[in-house]
Parts: C-alpha cells; sequence; structure tokens
C-alpha cells in the first residue's frame, strides 16, 4: 500500500514539471504532430488524475482484502488437520505425547525378614506387579548398598516399596540392620541435605505384633520417618501387618498385607496413568487448605490398612501434591496458623481418645459390635502347624505324637519321665489347649510358628471338646502304627487307652480360661497332668487346682540372660518371672524347676540359679542340655550351644553342691538331662521320685468330693524309684525292659516334651 502511494506521488511531480516545460515551449510544439499528441494525453491524464487514484486505491485495497481472507482459510485448514490427528490419537486411547512419557519405568521391592514371611510378600508383590505389566525387581536389604544405589532411584522414575519386619526389642532383622542404621545417620547428617532423597516415591509395609508394646511396627515406622526427613514422597499411607489376630484389621498378617497390597496396585495404576492424588480444589498459593477433606480421601482409599498415628505422625501425607510443604516443614519454615491450629486440634483429640480408652480399660474389657472375638489359628498358621505333624483341635488346641511314644510302642525306650516319674511314655499323651505363648524363647523347637501373647482375647473352645478331640486324634495317630514292624502288640493295645497327658507340647496351657476344668476332665478320665508354665502368670499359678505335677521353666538367672533366651512379651517380665516362683512355692503337690542349659548363655550362672531355689523350693529341678532343631532365621543358637552331657553332669554337680537340702537322684543320658531331688524324696536311704498314680487318682477324687477340704501333698503319692533309673546306674538311664537301638543315619527328631 506504501509503495503505490509512493508511485502515484512520483507520477504527479512528474506531470507537474512536465507542463511547465510544455508551457514554454507551447509555440514549438505546436508545430510538431507527434509533440502535440503527447501533450495531449498527459493533459488528460493530468486533468483526470483524481478519478484514476481513487481506481487505483479501490483495486489495492479489494486486493488486499482477498490476500487476507485467503490467509484467514488456511490458518484454519490448518487448525482443522491439528484438531483431527488429536481426535484420531485420543480415539487410539493415548495421544502421542503420552506415548513418549513414561511415568512408572517399575517396581523395586525391598525386603527385611528374619522367618521369611516379609520376603514371601515381596515376591507375591512382584508378581501381581508384573501382571500389570511392569517390571518388578525383589532385592534382599542384606546385599543392598544404600549409600551407593538408592540416590539412583530419586531420577530412574521406579516406585520403591519396603516391606520390613520388626525383631528383638523393636530392632531390624539381621539383613536390614545396615540399611537402617544407614538410613537412620542420613536422615540426621546435614552432609547429605535434606533433599537428598528428593524425587524417590516409595511405599512401606511393615510387619509386627502388637502384643510388644512400645516396639510394635518400629522398624517401618523409622523407615518411613527416615525417608521423609530426605525429602522421599509417600504415594501412600504406611501399611502395618499384625501378627496378633485378635488386634489385627483383617485377622492376620497375611490379610492385612492382601488388603494393603490391593490398594498400592490401584494406586500404581493411577500412577502409571500420570495421576495424582485427588485434592478438594480448595487451595491457596500452592497449599491445600482442606486437609480434613484431604484426610478422609485418603482414609477411604487406604481402607483395610493399618495406621498407628503418634504425635511425630501429623504431618504424614500420601500425596504427592504435599511434597513441596514437607520439604518446607523440613527445613523449618514457619507453618501457616490455620494449620498449626489443626494440628493442636487434632492432638488433643488424640489425647482426649487414648484418655477415654484408658478409663474404659480400668472399668473392664469393652465389649462392640466390631470387636468379635477371632481364631487364634489363622489358615497360614494351620498349614505350617500341619505341615510339623500337629492335629489342630478346634480354633486355639492341638496334640501331636511324641517321638518317645513311637518309641517305646517299639520297645526301644522311653523319654526321661519314664526314668525320672515311671510315666509310661507309649501311653502319654502331648497336647495343648492353648498354642499361644508369652515368650519366644531361642530354643523354640516350633521355630516360632505358634502364635503369641499375653492375655487371652481369642475365642475360646470348651475343654470338653478339646480333651475328647484331643484323645481321638491320639488315638488315631496310634493306629497308624498298627502292624509296623518292631512295634509291640502288648503295647499297642495299651497305647490305645491314654494314661498321662503332658501339657507342654507348645505355647503356654495356663493361659486357657478354662485350665481347671480341663484338668478336672483328665483326672476324671484317670489321666494324670504334667503341666508346663513358662513363669509369667502368677496370679494362673496361684488359683491353678491340683495337678499331678507343676513345672516352671527356669530358663535363666538373672534378668538380663532371661530377656536374651526367652525374649518374653511382658514388659515387667522379671518381676512375673520371681513372682511365678513363689506362687510355686506355695503349691503343696509335685513341683519342677526345669532348667535348660544353653552353652555360653546360660551355664555360668549357680549363685543365681541356687538363689532362684531357695526362692520357689521345688520338689524336684530337671536340668537338661538345650536341643538343638536345626537352622532357623527365628533364632542364632547352633550347635555350638549345646552341651555335651558330661558338661551338664558336671553343671548340676556344681549346683547341687550350693543345695544343701538337695541331691542328684536320676540321669538319662539319651535326653542329655539330669534330676535333683529334694531329700524328702529319699527315704530310709531309698529315692523315691517316682509316681503312684492309682493314689493320686484317689487322692483328687477325695479332694473334689469334699469341695478342696481334704488337701493332699506330694509325699502322699511318691513310689520308689527303681535302681537302674538312678545316677550312676550302668545304663545311665535307660530301662533294661527295652532295647536300647542305635541309628546309623542320626537325623534329628524335635519332636517331644
Amino acid at each position: 500500500m506504501i509503495l503505490y502511494w509512493a508511485a502515484l506521488i512520483v507520477l504527479q511531480l512528474s506531470l507537474e514539471a512536465f507542463a511547465l516545460v510544455q508551457e514554454e515551449d507551447a509555440a514549438a510544439a505546436e508545430e510538431d504532430f507527434w509533440s502535440s499528441l503527447y501533450y495531449t494525453c498527459f493533459i488528460s491524464l493530468w486533468q483526470n488524475r483524481v478519478y484514476i487514484y481513487s481506481v487505483g486505491g479501490v483495486c489495492v485495497g479489494v486486493w488486499m482484502l482477498l490476500r487476507m481472507i485467503l490467509t484467514k482459510k488456511k490458518e484454519i485448514s490448518k487448525i482443522g488437520s491439528a484438531t483431527s490427528s488429536v481426535s484420531h490419537v485420543k480415539e487410539n486411547g493415548h495421544t502421542l505425547q503420552k506415548e513418549q512419557e513414561i511415568h512408572v519405568s517399575g517396581v523395586k521391592i525391598f525386603f527385611g525378614s528374619q522367618t521369611g514371611t516379609a520376603k514371601g510378600f515381596a515376591n507375591d508383590l512382584a508378581k501381581d506387579v508384573e501382571t500389570l505389566g511392569l517390571p518388578a525387581e525383589v532385592n534382599d536389604l542384606k546385599g543392598y548398598d544404600p549409600d551407593d544405589s538408592l540416590p539412583d532411584e530419586t531420577t530412574s522414575r521406579a516406585v520403591c516399596v519396603f516391606i520390613l519386619a520388626t525383631y528383638t526389642d523393636g530392632q531390624p532383622t539381621e539383613n536390614a540392620e545396615w540399611f537402617c542404621k544407614w538410613l537412620q545417620e542420613a536422615s540426621n547428617d546435614f552432609r547429605y541435605g535434606k533433599s537428598y532423597l528428593k524425587g524417590l516415591r516409595y511405599a512401606v509395609f511393615g510387619l509386627g505384633n502388637s502384643v510388644y508394646i512400645g516396639h510394635y511396627n518400629t522398624v517401618s515406622k523409622n523407615v518411613d520417618k527416615w525417608l521423609w526427613m530426605l525429602s522421599g514422597s509417600r504415594i501412600m499411607t504406611r501399611g502395618q501387618g499384625d501378627c496378633n489376630v485378635v488386634k489385627s484389621k483383617s485377622g492376620s498378617v497375611e490379610g492385612d498385607f492382601k488388603a494393603w497390597k490391593s490398594t498400592f496396585l490401584s494406586r500404581l495404576q493411577a500412577l502409571v496413568r500420570g495421576e495424582k492424588q485427588a485434592c478438594s480444589g480448595d487451595c491457596k498459593k500452592g497449599k491445600c487448605k482442606n486437609k480434613k477433606h484431604q484426610h478422609s480421601e485418603e482414609n477411604k482409599q487406604n481402607a483395610g490398612t493399618q495406621e498407628e498415628h503418634s504425635s511425630e505422625e501429623i504431618f504424614e501425607t500420601s500425596s504427592e501434591e504435599d511434597s513441596s510443604h514437607e520439604e518446607e516443614a523440613s527445613r523449618g519454615s514457619v507453618i501457616d496458623v490455620e494449620d498449626l491450629g489443626n494440628v493442636m486440634n487434632h492432638m488433643k483429640k488424640a489425647k482426649k481418645k487414648n484418655e477415654t480408652e484408658v478409663k474404659l480399660s480400668k472399668q473392664g474389657p469393652v465389649k462392640s459390635e466390631d470387636a468379635e472375638a477371632r481364631e487364634m489359628i489363622t489358615p497360614a498358621l494351620r498349614d505350617a502347624l500341619t505341615k510339623q505333624g500337629y492335629r489342630l483341635i478346634g480354633s486355639h488346641s492341638g496334640v501331636k505324637l511324641c517321638r518317645w511314644t513311637k518309641s517305646m510302642l517299639r520297645g526301644r525306650g522311653g523319654c526321661y519321665k519314664h526314668t525320672f516319674y515311671g510315666i509310661e511314655s507309649h501311653r502319654c499323651m502331648e497336647t495343648t489347649p492353648s498354642l499361644a505363648c508369652a515368650n519366644k524363647c531361642v530354643f523354640c523347637w516350633r521355630h516360632h510358628t505358634n502364635p503369641v501373647g499375653t492375655e487371652w482375647r481369642w475365642k475360646m473352645d470348651q475343654p470338653e471338646k478339646i480333651l475328647q478331640e484331643a484323645i481321638e486324634n491320639h488315638q488315631n495317630m496310634i493306629k497308624q502304627f498298627r502292624g509296623v514292624p518292631g512295634v509291640k502288640a502288648d503295647r499297642y493295645e495299651e497305647g490305645m487307652a491314654v494314661k498321662h497327658c503332658a501339657l507342654s507340647l507348645v505355647g503356654e496351657p495356663i493361659m486357657y480360661p478354662e485350665i481347671n476344668r480341663f484338668l478336672r476332665l483328665l483326672h476324671h478320665h484317670k489321666i494324670s497332668s504334667f503341666l508346663v508354665t513358662n513363669a509369667q502368670f502368677p496370679e494362673e499359678i496361684g488359683t491353678l487346682e491340683p495337678v499331678t505335677q507343676l513345672y516352671v521353666s527356669v530358663d535363666a538367672s538373672t534378668k538380663d540372660s532371661l530377656k536374651k533366651i526367652d525374649r518374653p512379651l511382658f514388659k515387667d517380665f522379671w518381676q512375673r518371672f520371681l513372682d511365678s516362683l513363689k506362687a510355686l512355692g506355695d503349691k503343696q503337690q509335685r513341683t519342677v524347676y526345669r532348667l535348660t542349659l544353653v552353652k555360653a548363655w546360660n551355664v555360668d550362672e549357680l549363685r543365681a540359679y541356687s538363689e532362684l531355689v531357695t526362692l520357689g523350693r521345688p520338689d524336684f529341678i530337671e536340668v537338661k542340655g538345650v536341643t538343638y532343631c536345626g537352622e532357623s532365621s527365628a533364632s542364632s543358637l547352633t550347635m555350638a550351644n549345646v552341651p555335651w552331657h558330661e558338661e551338664v553332669i558336671h553343671f548340676v554337680q556344681q549346683l547341687a553342691d550350693q543345695l544343701p537340702d538337695y541331691e542328684i537322684a536320676s540321669e538319662h543320658e539319651h535326653s542329655n538331662c539330669l534330676l535333683i531331688a529334694h531329700k524328702k524324696f529319699k527315704v530310709d536311704g531309698e529315692w523315691r521320685t517316682w509316681i503312684d498314680y492309682e493314689r493320686f487318682q484317689e487322692l483328687m477324687k477325695e479332694y473334689e468330693e469334699s469341695e478342696g477340704a481334704r488337701v493332699f501333698s506330694a509325699a502322699d503319692y511318691m513310689a520308689r524309684t527303681p535302681q537302674w533309673a538312678l545316677f550312676g546306674a550302668k545304663g545311665r538311664g535307660f530301662d533294661p525292659a527295652d532295647t536300647r537301638f542305635h541309628r546309623k543315619n542320626k537325623s534329628k527328631d524335635i519332636s517331644g516334651c
């Protein structure tokens, strides 16, 4: 347009100059025809210049208008083609951008396991992740170097999952010790910086037992906290598996993990799609103000997982949007007043709730429709015990055939109870009305497959049912020996009639609320009772009705060694232990201290043991070398901790020298066991450690008929001990009526009492 007007100006000036020249030479121009014609044309153009300018301007305007229209059409055409291509890509389910961007590259699963449960959970989770089309990698923390490898996860786009068990005294498992130590130090070391793990996305699931008050799932809590302190981003709230079936939200630790895993997989799928945690939308300056809504959404999303809130966890969040807020908090920035008010209100409500729960607990157990008692035996526990040869009864009892029962059926000798007290091993039923225990002893021959607890919180079967099914299951196991080579016919027939019951199979029988009724039923069936307790329930020992023989396990003589060996659940375990021994001293029937010697652990505590003997005044002291039950991740016990029989004899002789009222009475070399007896059982120079079982049943009948008025003592039903059973006898405790059998391949058989 500018060029057009410039050309018109130049043309006008040219015409004006030409007109001046022509006026001067008009005369000469008239003479020339061609000059006249030229002059006439230019004069005509000059006189009509306004019209020419107007026409030219209109033409240029029309041209420019057409040009603009054509350009607009091209742009619209391009936008339309782009829109159609985008819609075409959407119809195929993803955009080109999303094809190129990967939100989750895979899942790395790390486990800290002692007994193998956490490892199994890790492998199960890996399989489920792979079904979603994502690669999954399982890592044992024992071989993982966090200093070199963990920072790489901040940029790998992988999601890290930590499945961690809590071991003794709230400590990490052996394979997770270094990882936890490094993480704790890094989170508190300024040289690493608070944003050292920024970009790491993680989830934590812990395995613990809520009966360990003060140590429940502490490892998973700490790891979750330390990762957060280093600016790691949680993708979901920490999950907690509870081995205590009473308080477990899903009935077992397996159920808790299954519920958490379902939530995790849903959250993982959302991350793969590029989605983020849903928010209420009521946000200001990047901070979510609607905290209540956010927490309610988290609770809905994480239904089925267990979260125990504490003051250090009030600021927990599972959304990626809050990572910036967490970084500010970790750097010590000022907290918004409104947020601080919400936090204080949360703490007041939590405190008030705890105070209410404490008041209710003092008044008695709280009955709730949701607090229905659960079975002690979970499906996983049932499978594990069944594989070990248990015959499970109801929801909390079991029976198993002792190896000495099998041995005596063949005429190959009985157990040490046969030598010490005259039990007929082939007629002895080993059972328990409670598989649960209050200790996790390092020498437990069940490898801690049984549940633990400090009180009865499970469903309860009636004693009549337990005894009936116990006898039936025991007889069915005896029937399996019909026709087996070497089994004596007379002993097989005798074995079908149960005469003795050893309540020492596993667990803590005295925990069973109806233990007295169960004992009375045994006596009504003319079955003697040998009950073993772990010295953690003094009140129950005090109220226990008469039994044929009452045992208390004395596995150590000092507080530190007892904690190390028995690993008790009670915090006041030592006082309970002492009170149990005192309660034993008040019993009038036969009482026994049962000492298990663990080499390099408790064999040097002679003086302390002698002091405990004066406290409980037992009738007998059984001293037995610990039995090695094979390698177990639940115990550090090895064959080096098993004393030789001569070492046990040496210990017993030293102990007896410090006990003026006791002497060594009997020995059973095969069981690596000796018996120290009170001198009152040595009558006229003869030991009377055996039991007159018929006389005991008569005394019990008189006791019950008199409603407890006619009491009796251990001296009323003792019997003479045969010469072959005495200490120093040639057979060293082996019954000459049987034939000693030596295995060529001495494979361990850990069954037996």
